[in-house]
Formats: structure tokens, C-alpha cells, sequence
């Protein structure tokens, strides 16, 4: 008996060394290395989170694990998201027929305890004495089966935001491990080294124990909150309307205080049911105009954990923005019998709902930080932007419109008779009811279109003119600014930025409010596929709400062909059905000369706005042969300048090496003295037109594309680095130009490039991230690699 049962075992052993056999011949056929026979062992001194663990999450592992697209909903910028865990559904699911519950930290779920409740399960603890914590289980399998160094990883590695997360649990990681071994953490990159993996080792079998993070306020940081606390909470009428106007215009705001010595702290403006000076108990509603159901106040509340690029929205509460408020909002009597409430109607229209309050003081509000909402826009609920992002070209500039020339402000009666036409859709979610909702709000929206050009017909008979272009009090760079697409994601940067684009943007006050209540107060990020839709849908109205605007400076007569080459093929179909007819026989004040009236009046936009233009010239992207630099910079940058302007501005035809770039790319170049700068190549992608929900690579004009070379950081999801020493710079740039295929442009990365697995990417990364604290302080933060690519 006991030989059969030794038999059984010595063949139940050799068969599991026959599987261990072919799973490493498998790896090592799909370019992994094979299991590692030793690893690193865990640390015997007690290690600590703050010193040690938090140092490694933040430099290895919140690159990925942050914001609503953190993989399995694991998100790392505080220790609440580490104990919270993972979750199976994903935040982003464009098909589901029915919302789901928000999972926001802080906000929906107070404890770990409460989030198990909700179907949340650990990372740190194990399961039992032969199952390891889930991260110990992730990193051991990244260790055992590490890529080659600076090599490509192989094909089985799948990338990018719509690659599948398995979130596996504790008891699922043995199968998952069998066939996955590519997936251990970090994922798809260079490594834990062997001291970071001891000590991660270490602290999870130490028990992972996670300190509280508690901030002690300052003296000036409870003066300050005590000041705004006050400001948001007043109880007359008029400052109860007004602070319900500003929460839902700062919600989402990284608030500090910039007057306060040291590094800013940052606080997040909330609903609470308890009073200033108490403990923060945040009322949980999943729009911030939602009824709150009880008694509430507005409350500071300090943000915890690490700053990540893609959600730097910084807003400054300060003296000026105290005084500026009270002049705004307060400085003159405007009558207000009963405050509004939350009703659907109240939701979808805030015009109506805020209508009390002087247009004028809203939308110089919006203006004053106009940069902030737009890129509330850009780095808000979506986060990655792909809702929003469809629908627009992927280089524009965009002006606002002055306040003294918006109708809207100086027009009461006008304004009573439109604001029943600008509710927006999106919160009914019904799927049945969500075609008849879109052809409701498509209509008003239409009909005050039709109302809008009446009355500026017959208020400006001579038409708009750059005079009616907001211009900053001739000082105010929120004026001019330029929108980057890249795909799914987005960015903005104050000035005009880039060669002309194709199109330009030019916003009244209710195009700016409507934009920041569809895509932000709005936008429900768990909603289902009809809210989704509608959003975008809407959202294709007010580009072209605004693409119409802009045409108005256009003379007579040439409007169809400026709008012809923005709506090609069958872009032009939707005008007369979705979008209304543009009128091309009322006058403009602009007289202009030439044959191209879009690139005459781009000109005279750079021309006139030129005190409030950040890149008034723009020498890497509109220059003049010998100017084409900085020239207030160094001599080793002039150098790097000139030859990357070499690539700008001009179409893929004639750069062909274009054509192999991905949307946002990284360049740090780098001196003899090992100082830095970094720039961005910009990848703008043409299309016939961007009317429709699909089809895009139907409209994709590749021989259009072109390139925007930006000095220093836009866009918060690198594609790709490269590391040059300006001695090679004119090389790279040279090679990147002529590189027609994947073969030369392989010669490049493997030159300069900074593959996943190369053994710097992280520090360089990281160097990156230094460099951009050193010179934009408030706009630095973490970069996401879920977009870097395998090249």
C-alpha cells in the first residue's frame, strides 16, 4: 500500500515537473525570461510604509494605478485606496445598460470595511498560510519572469486602455498565474528591483500595516479655510445662490492657498452634513447638483496621498479671488424671492437655474480662470477624455467672446427668451427614452440657433469683429488657448500654440457653460450607454456651436468654403438635419484681402492679441527660416530648437516620419553639463471631418497629419520618450523625418528610445516629472503609462 501510494506520488510529481518544463519553454518562446530559481528575501527589519512602501508605490506602481482608469479599480495615491483593494467591474464600460454605483474614495465608502460591503477585496492580506497577499502573488510573478532588458515585449502582451484587467483574487491567482505569467506587477515594464522587492516582500508578510495619514493644519490653513468656509456659507439669499454657483464650478478643483508660505496643500470644496469647525461627514450624491436631501454645508477638506498629472485641475483661493468674488457677485443688488431646487429641470438647464444671478458676473468668472474649466473638461470625471475627445480635431485654438458683445449678458429680454432652449441631455438615462430625448434637446437647440442669429443681425448690423473678442484686460492669458487631442485623452496650454489649425473655437458664455455642465457637473462617469451617448451627441453641438461663431468673423459669401473644408465628404450631410444652415449672406466688420479669410484672421488674431499670447510667435512652429528658436535661451537649446523645428508644420506628405510617431511623445535633450529640457511632439491627426460617433478611420487623412513641437509638457499619458544628448540632435531629427517605415524608425528607438523595459525608464520618467516641478510647480505631477507604447 505504501509503495502504490509512493508510486502515485513520484508520478504525480514528475507531471507537474513535465508542466513546469513546458510553461518555461512557452515563456522563453514568448520572448519572457524563465523562472527565477532564487528571489530576493523578504526584509527581517520591520519596515515602514511612509519611509520605505510609499516611495516604491509612488515610482513603480501609481503610473497606472490612479484616477477612475486605475486597472481593477486599485487606485494608489492614498493609503484608503490601497486598503480598499480591487474591484472586478471596471469604472469605464461604454455598453452597460444600467448606472452603477459610484465608488469614489472618501466620498461613497468611509472604510475598508464598508467597500467590502461593495464587493471590494484586499490586495495586502492573505488568504490563508498557502495563499500569499495579491500583491506579494503580483510582484513575485513579475520577478520570476522579468522581460529582457531594453528588448520589445512580446506580442502576448497586450496594451493600452482597452487591454483586459483579470483582477484576479487571492484564490483565482494560481490559474491566473498559469496563464498570464506575462501579468505580474509592475506590469509590462522594467521591474522591481531586488531591494524593492525585499523590502514590499517584507512589509506584506509583516502584516502590511498602513499608518492613518493624518495632516495637521496650519495656523494660515485654518484661517484660510475658516475665511472660504465662511464666504461659501452665507445665509442671506443671494450668498446661498451665489455659493451653490460656485461649488458647482469648483468641485473639482485642487484648491490652495498661494498667500500661505511653503509648498501649497491642496483641499477639495464638499457637501457635508456637519458645520465648519466639526469632523467632515461628506454627503455622497452623484452629481454635485443632485439634491443633497438634508441640511448641508460647504466644507474644505484636505487632499491626501500623491499628486498624478492627468487630475492637476489647481485653482488659487486667495485675497484678489476673495475681493474679485464680492465684486463680481455682490457689489450690486440683484433681487431673489426663493432659492431654486434640485429638480430634473433645475439639472439639465442652469441658466435657469442660477438665472438670478447676473450673467455678467458668471461668465467673468468662467473667464477670469478659463484655462481651470477648460481643463476641467479635459482631466475631469472622464479622466482619459474618450467621451469627449471624439468629437474634436486634434489641434484648435480657441478665443472668447467679450462680455460687452455677448447678447446673452447684455440682452435681458434676449436672454429670458433662450434660456427655456439651453437645458442639456444626459440625465434621463432611459434607453428607451434616449433617441426622443436627443430630438427634443436637438430641437431647442436648433431653435436657438435660429434666435441667436436674429438678434445678432439685428444688434450688429455690421457684423462681429475681433473687437468683439474678449482680450484679457490686456493681460489676462486665460484669453487664448489652444486644445490638443490625442486620441482619448486631451490637453490644453495657455497661447496659440502650433502652425494655424484647421479649425478655431470662438465661445460665448452660454457655448462655455453648456461645455462645462455636459462634460463635468453633469457627466456621470458610472452612468450607462444612453447617458454616454447623449453626452457625446450634445457635445458635437457645441463644437459646431462654436465652429459657427468663429464663422461670423468670415466675410459674406466665403463662409460655405471655410466650412466645407471642416466638414468634407459626408460631414456636409448634417447640416440642415443636425446642425443648422450657416448663414453666409450677413455681414462681418472684418474686411480682409486675401483668398484664405480663416488664415487671414487667424493672423490678425496673433497680431492684435499679441500682449496675452504666452507663445506670441511661436518660433518652433510658425517660424521664419533663420528664427526658428528661442533665442532668449540658452545656445545648447537654440541648437535643439532648430532642429526639431525641422518637423513642425508640415504635413506627413513631406515628413514622412510622422506617420510613425504615436499622439504625445516625450523628448529630453540633454547638455555636456547633463542639464535637461524636455520637449513634446504633438501628433495632430487630420480627418475629413469629425461629424460622427464612428467610422473615424474612415475620415483619417494621414498625408495631412503634421506635428506641433512643444517646449516643455503637454498631455498627461506619454506614448513614448526619447533621451538625446544635443550633440545628436540634428540626427534624431534628421532620421525621425525620413524614417517612411517601421524599420528606420526601429533604428531610432533603438538609438534613443526608452522602451517599457529599458533599465532607466522609470528614473528617466521620473526625471521628467522633477523637471516639470522645477518650472510649472503647480501643474507637475505623475505621468500615466497605461498609453505607452511597445515600440
Amino acid at each position: 500500500m505504501r509503495i502504490s501510494r509512493l508510486l502515485l506520488y513520484l508520478s504525480g510529481f514528475l507531471f507537474l515537473l513535465f508542466l513546469f518544463h513546458d510553461f518555461d519553454n512557452s515563456l522563453s518562446d514568448s520572448g519572457l525570461a524563465s523562472a527565477s530559481a532564487v528571489l530576493p528575501a523578504p526584509a527581517e527589519h520591520s519596515v515602514s510604509f511612509t519611509e520605505e512602501i510609499k516611495p516604491i508605490l509612488e515610482s513603480k506602481c501609481l503610473a497606472c494605478h490612479s484616477c477612475f482608469d486605475a486597472p481593477c479599480q486599485l487606485k494608489l495615491e492614498n493609503s484608503s485606496g490601497l486598503l480598499r483593494g480591487a474591484l472586478k467591474k471596471e469604472v469605464y464600460d461604454g455598453v452597460r445598460t444600467e448606472a452603477m454605483l459610484p465608488t469614489r474614495l472618501g466620498i461613497d465608502a468611509l472604510t475598508a470595511a464598508d467597500w467590502r460591503e461593495r464587493g471590494f477585496f484586499s490586495v495586502l492580506q492573505a488568504g490563508n498560510e498557502q495563499l500569499p497577499s495579491l500583491m506579494l502573488s503580483m510582484i513575485t510573478l513579475a520577478k520570476q519572469h522579468p522581460f529582457s532588458p531594453g528588448s520589445k515585449l512580446p506580442d502576448s502582451v497586450q496594451l493600452g486602455i482597452k487591454h483586459q484587467n483579470y483582477c484576479a483574487t487571492t484564490e483565482e491567482f494560481s490559474d491566473f498565474a498559469n496563464d498570464h505569467p506575462e501579468r505580474g506587477m509592475p506590469f509590462a515594464t522594467t521591474g522591481l528591483t531586488d531591494q524593492e522587492f525585499s523590502l514590499l516582500a517584507g512589509w506584506l508578510k509583516q502584516g502590511a500595516f498602513v499608518p492613518e495619514e493624518k495632516l495637521i493644519l496650519t495656523d494660515g490653513e485654518k484661517h484660510a479655510i475658516h475665511t472660504w468656509e465662511s464666504m461659501f456659507n452665507r445665509e442671506d439669499l443671494r450668498g446661498q445662490l451665489v455659493g451653490r454657483w460656485l461649488y458647482e464650478h469648483l468641485f473639482l478643483a485642487y484648491l490652495y492657498f498661494p498667500e500661505l508660505e511653503g509648498e501649497p496643500r491642496f483641499f477639495e470644496l464638499l457637501r457635508a452634513s456637519t458645520p465648519p469647525g466639526e469632523e467632515i461627514e461628506p454627503i455622497a450624491t452623484v452629481s454635485p447638483n443632485d439634491d443633497p436631501g438634508e441640511v448641508f454645508y460647504y466644507r474644505l477638506r484636505p487632499v491626501t496621498g500623491t499628486i498624478v498629472h492627468k487630475r492637476r485641475i489647481t485653482y488659487p483661493l486667495d485675497r484678489a479671488k476673495h475681493r474679485r468674488i464680492d465684486e463680481l457677485f455682490f457689489s450690486e443688488h440683484w433681487p431673489i424671492a426663493q432659492l431654486p431646487g434640485y429638480t430634473y429641470e433645475e439639472r439639465t438647464n442652469p441658466f435657469k437655474t442660477f438665472a438670478a444671478i447676473p450673467a455678467y458676473a458668471r461668465y467673468q468668472f468662467m473667464l477670469d480662470d478659463a484655462e481651470y474649466f477648460v481643463r476641467t473638461f479635459i482631466h475631469g470625471p472622464v479622466c482619459r477624455g474618450e467621451i469627449a475627445t471624439h468629437v474634436i480635431r486634434d489641434h484648435f485654438w480657441t478665443i472668447f467672446q467679450a462680455p460687452d458683445s455677448d447678447l446673452f449678458i447684455t440682452d435681458s429680454a434676449y436672454q429670458r427668451e433662450v434660456i427655456p432652449l439651453l437645458g442639456m441631455p444626459g440625465q434621463d438615462d432611459d434607453l428607451l427614452d434616449a433617441g426622443e430625448n436627443w430630438l427634443r434637446y436637438l430641437t431647442r437647440r436648433n431653435d436657438y440657433l435660429k434666435k441667436r442669429d436674429k438678434q445678432y443681425s439685428a444688434r450688429q448690423p455690421l457684423g462681429a469683429a475681433l473687437a468683439h473678442v474678449w482680450d484679457g484686460g490686456g493681460e489676462n492669458e486665460n484669453a487664448l488657448l489652444t486644445i490638443f487631442r490625442h486620441h482619448n485623452s486631451a490637453s490644453v496650454v495657455r497661447g496659440l500654440a502650433g502652425s494655424i489649425p484647421q479649425t478655431l473655437w470662438w465661445m460665448d458664455y452660454p457655448l462655455l457653460e453648456r461645455t462645462y455642465y455636459e462634460l463635468v457637473a453633469n457627466f456621470n462617469v458610472y452612468g450607462n450607454v444612453a447617458h454616454q451617448l447623449l453626452t457625446r451627441l450634445y457635445f458635437d453641438l457645441i463644437r459646431n456651436g462654436a465652429e459657427h461663431n468663429f464663422l461670423r468673423l468670415v466675410p459674406a459669401g466665403q463662409r460655405k468654403m471655410v466650412l466645407d473644408d471642416w466638414y468634407q465628404d459626408l460631414g456636409s450631410l448634417k447640416f440642415g438635419i443636425v446642425y443648422q444652415d450657416i448663414n453666409d449672406t450677413l455681414p462681418s466688420a472684418e474686411v480682409l484681402a486675401s483668398g484664405n479669410p480663416k488664415r487671414e484672421l487667424a493672423q490678425r488674431i496673433l497680431e492684435n492679441f499679441q500682449s496675452i499670447n504666452t507663445i506670441p510667435h511661436d518660433p518652433l512652429n510658425r517660424c521664419q527660416e533663420e528664427s526658428c528658436m528661442r533665442s532668449s535661451q540658452p545656445l545648447w537649446m537654440q541648437r535643439a530648437d532648430k532642429a526639431l523645428s525641422r518637423l513642425a508644420a508640415r504635413p506627413a506628405s513631406e515628413i514622412v516620419g510622422i506617420t510613425q510617431l504615436p499622439e504625445v511623445t516625450f523628448v529630453r535633450v540633454t547638455n555636456d553639463r547633463k542639464v535637461r529640457t524636455v520637449y513634446t511632439l504633438l501628433r495632430n491627426r487630420a480627418h475629413s471631418n469629425v461629424a460622427f460617433m464612428l467610422g473615424e478611420a474612415l475620415r483619417y487623412q494621414p498625408d495631412k497629419d503634421n506635428l506641433t513641437v512643444y517646449p516643455g509638457i503637454a498631455g498627461s499619458y506619454p506614448n513614448f520618450i526619447f533621451d538625446v544628448p544635443v550633440s545628436e540632435i540634428e540626427k534624431f531629427s534628421a532620421m525621425l523625418s525620413q524614417a517612411d517605415s517601421a524599420k528606420p524608425f526601429e533604428e531610432i528607438v533603438m538609438n534613443w528610445g526608452i522602451r517599457r523595459t529599458h533599465p532607466l525608464f522609470w528614473d528617466i520618467l521620473h526625471d521628467i516629472t522633477d523637471w516639470q516641478k522645477a518650472q510649472q510647480p503647480l501643474s507637475a505631477g505623475i505621468f500615466d503609462i497605461n498609453r505607452y507604447e511597445n515600440f
